[in-house]
């Protein structure tokens, strides 16, 4: 028996849980992103994944790295279907050049986050983010698993009342 594909749940598409562990994530933009047909198709069946991606600036302008969109198998075949092609990223003027300046001046990073519906559009969620030392990510597992623990006990304890 073949295996029913699945479809995304809820509005989110592609999640980058490696940013939270990798970084300290301050400010938060929304941002829009210029794709495709055959991408929208293929994250509408779930094939984005954002996890080793980046954002640039040329030009003054913002663009998605190393985002992989695989193409669906009924995809054209007269489109040329590059899973890793550069996106622009749709971003006021204000926006561009805070970004810019938190990468150029401060030493930070910005990173995409999520990827998700609002209404009819994909949204990409990116953050301005500074680099995580070894201890720093230590301790972020210690407290991720103090919090799972301590859940535990909480219902094992609720259960004997």
């Amino acid at each position: 028996m073949a295996k029913k594909a699945q479809k995304n749940q809820g509005n989110t598409i592609a999640l980058n849980k490696k940013a939270k562990f990798d970084y300290e994530l301050h400010d938060r933009f929304e941002a829009g992103v210029a794709f495709l047909g055959w991408e929208i198709k293929s994250m509408r069946a779930g094939k984005a994944n954002i996890t080793d991606c980046y954002v640039i600036f040329k030009n003054n302008e913002a663009w998605l790295q190393a985002a992989q969109i695989q193409p669906l198998i009924s995809a054209s075949t007269h489109f040329v279907t590059d899973p890793f092609r550069n996106r622009k990223l749709l971003l006021n003027r204000r926006e561009i050049n805070r970004l810019q300046e938190a990468v150029n001046q401060k030493g930070y990073t910005v990173v995409p986050t999520a990827l998700y519906w609002k209404d009819h559009l994909i949204k990409l969620e990116i953050a301005i983010a500074k680099g995580k030392q070894l201890h720093d990510k230590r301790e972020t597992e210690k407290e991720r698993d103090w919090a799972r623990d301590k859940q535990r006990l909480f219902q094992t304890a609720s259960k004997r009342d």
